[in-house]
């Protein structure tokens, strides 16, 4: 039977888990560090302990030979176990705590030894370093084992007349050696024990941060991140929190004209500055922000992250925008040939009534009213509205005024060319102007309701004047807030909504909505709408401020 699945079994697996994997690494290296320092350390403490054993040896040789009463006892005594020579020797051995200390001729003779019989010969170990007038330091071994030994002359009158060899033993030094492993073995054990709990600290902290993942979970969420940001047809921009462009997915980059390279910058200098700018930085708040890009209309999202910086979410209504419109056009022409049709079915009978009756001068009359100059016709808005959607509606409003005896006016300063980025939203901001203006009108004499449209660069201006009653000052910011309303509410819904929108349309594109009082009385609105057109051909249309002059009433 193969011994595979065996080695297979008992091979070791690394933990799955980030944390246990980081702590089990630290721990790792914490431990290979304690190890390389103390044995780091141990390494030169045996030599030092050894050269620490030779320098005391040589310095209890260098104190004996110092003293002039044992070199001259050595020149008038014979070696001998009584002698001099030997009591002073062994009473500095005995002081120094020495191995041995040994006063010798300049033939090598002893005349001290710890050995009693080692008297009279020569020594074990060559003196002829000392007895030419050098120190030595040495670890060597001779009669009594070995020893760390330190050799000086002794000398007479300056003259050399011998030698001392002073020894210390050397398993002294060796059990300081032993003695001191334990210690250092502590102190590595507490490093790293400190070392394994700090790794563990961290590596909680790792844990918390990571989620508890496997380094493989977040490989893998990382290369599902990096496929989803660049496959989505979404914009997708992250900042840091210092504004810097942190991520810039491909569709973002096509959406804002921009590549690689932006990733790092400041947004205000890989932007410039505009509305975009303003709007990815957040300092205009809200929800479905539109801006413009060149050609393009974006609808932005931004989401603070926990770090202080953003994610940013485009999206790209260009096209979108150009069905709606196409669709909304034809539904508001639709409207307004449903209203016409019902009026002229309405005037043709009553022409038929008058002519059945012989009254032609009240025919001739009537026809002369029905075409006269009350309300505009479907020609003279599309002159100056060359948007459909915003001239269908036009055309319909016109219709419902004079069905309520209110003459619906185009000022003759008005010219809006077919290049709004959200003719949608400025419908929205029409209809809900006239219908106010209408109410307000119903009923009284000479009513009478003017719109004008103008551009300025890029700026859509739009005023809608009345004939009414007008706002009162005091009630001219509480009118756009929502739910308030002076008109009683239909049974089906509520009032007060549509100015609030008016404002709100006005401020998500970074434009006013305001209200003052009309020349003549009544109330005067005015919408401007910044960025609200593109700049195709922008040099080629002039603007109506100089092209029209002033609009006359």
């Amino acid at each position: 039977m193969s011994s595979t699945p065996r080695a297979r079994r008992l091979r070791l697996r690394l933990p799955r888990r980030m944390f246990s994997q980081v702590l089990l690494m630290q721990v790792a290296i914490a431990a290979g560090v304690a190890v390389l320092a103390t044995g780091l350390f141990l390494a030169p403490l045996s030599a030092q302990l050894d050269d620490q054993a030779m320098r005391r040896a040589l310095a209890i040789a260098q104190t004996t030979a110092a003293q002039p009463r044992i070199a001259e006892d050595l020149q008038t005594s014979l070696p001998s176990v009584n002698g001099p020579v030997q009591a002073a020797a062994e009473r500095i051995r005995r002081a120094s705590e020495a191995e041995y200390v040994v006063v010798m001729n300049t033939n090598g003779v002893r005349w001290s030894h710890k050995d009693v019989t080692q008297i009279g010969q020569v020594v074990s170990t060559d003196p002829r370093r000392a007895l030419a007038g050098k120190d030595v330091m040495q670890i060597d071994s001779g009669t009594l084992g070995r020893s760390a030994r330190g050799k000086v002359p002794l000398r007479l009158h300056g003259h050399i007349v011998g030698a001392v060899s002073v020894g210390i033993k050397y398993d002294s030094v060796r059990n300081r050696l032993i003695h001191a492993i334990p210690g250092l073995f502590a102190y590595a054990g507490g490093a790293l024990a400190v070392g394994a709990f700090a790794a563990y600290l961290l590596s909680r902290r790792v844990q918390r941060q990571t989620r508890d993942l496997a380094f493989s979970d977040i490989s893998a969420l990382l290369a599902e991140r990096e496929a989803m940001l660049h496959s989505i047809r979404e914009g997708v921009v992250a900042l840091d929190r210092t504004g810097r462009v942190r991520l810039l997915n491909d569709e973002a980059q096509r959406l804002l004209g921009l590549d690689a390279a932006a990733i790092g910058g400041p947004l205000d200098d890989v932007l410039g500055p505009g509305r975009t700018t303003d709007v990815l930085a957040g300092r205009v708040t809200g929800t479905d922000l539109l801006t413009v890009r060149g050609q393009r209309v974006l609808v932005a999202n931004r989401m603070p992250t926990d770090d202080g910086g953003a994610v940013a979410t485009l999206r790209d209504r260009t096209e979108l925008e150009q069905l709606s419109r196409e669709l909304d056009a034809t539904h508001g022409l639709i409207d307004a040939l449903r209203a016409q049709d019902h009026e002229h079915a309405n005037r043709l009978h009553t022409l038929l009534g008058l002519l059945e009756l012989e009254m032609y001068d009240d025919a001739v009359e009537f026809v002369g009213e029905v075409v006269g100059d009350h309300r505009i016709t479907a020609e003279q808005v599309t002159e100056k509205v060359h948007d459909p959607l915003l001239a269908a509606l036009l055309v319909g409003k016109a219709t419902v005024a004079a069905e309520r005896g209110v003459a619906l006016w185009i000022s003759d300063g008005t010219l809006l060319p077919d290049r709004l980025l959200d003719p949608r939203g400025l419908v929205t901001v029409v209809g809900n102007l006239v219908d106010n203006a209408l109410d307000a009108v119903a009923g009284t004499p000479h009513a009478r309701v003017e719109v004008e449209l103008r551009v300025q660069g890029r700026t859509a201006v739009l005023r809608v004047r009345d004939t009414g009653p007008g706002i009162p000052a005091e009630r001219r910011e509480l009118i756009f807030t929502d739910g308030w309303s002076t008109k009683k509410p239909p049974a089906h819904g509520k009032r007060g909504i549509g100015l609030s929108l008016v404002r709100r349309f006005a401020e998500r594109q970074g434009g006013s909505a305001e209200v003052a009082e009309a020349s003549g009385g009544g109330a005067e609105f005015t919408v401007v709408l910044p960025e609200a057109l593109t700049e195709a051909d922008l040099a080629a249309e002039p603007s109506p401020l100089t092209a029209t002059g002033a609009g006359s009433r």
